[in-house]
């Protein structure tokens, strides 16, 4: 009779460590981009709720005198808008066209923690916002 050889298996081989390192790795590269996208989103969606409540006061702005107003800060100075200081030290907003105001700017100042220059953009027209922390026509 040949000799049973008994075999340890204590611990993992080479192999088998590679393996889950590897998997590893894939799994972090799927899923870091879509955690970066997440958490732009939700930097952006402080800029798009207030860009929104600018909107409204734009609406109001305009049933009261008839025209546009021309700037943010006339609508804050008119009391149709009040703004958190948060936000305010993170965003400045714009108003872009006049008679009509066409779109609704929110660009992020060095005080955001994604840092300085991003743009949030609303389109009157179409109602829809674009740029930074929103999926754009190329990721649909």
């Amino acid at each position: 009779m040949l000799p049973k050889f008994k075999r340890q298996s204590s611990g993992f081989t080479l192999i088998e460590v590679l393996v889950v390192v590897v998997i590893v790795a894939i799994l972090a590269a799927i899923s870091v981009p879509i955690y970066i996208q997440y958490v732009q989103g939700a930097r952006a969606s402080d800029a798009q709720a207030t860009i929104g409540a600018i909107y409204n006061s734009v609406k109001m702005y305009l049933q009261d005198y008839g025209v546009d107003p021309t700037s943010v800060e006339e609508l804050e100075e008119g009391e149709y808008l009040e703004m958190d200081e948060g936000t305010l030290r993170q965003w400045t907003f714009t108003l872009i066209g006049s008679d009509p105001v066409s779109q609704i700017e929110g660009i992020s100042t060095s005080e955001m923690k994604g840092g300085a220059g991003h743009v949030v953009l609303f389109d009157v027209e179409t109602g829809k916002f674009s740029g930074y922390g929103l999926p754009s026509d190329e990721d649909i």
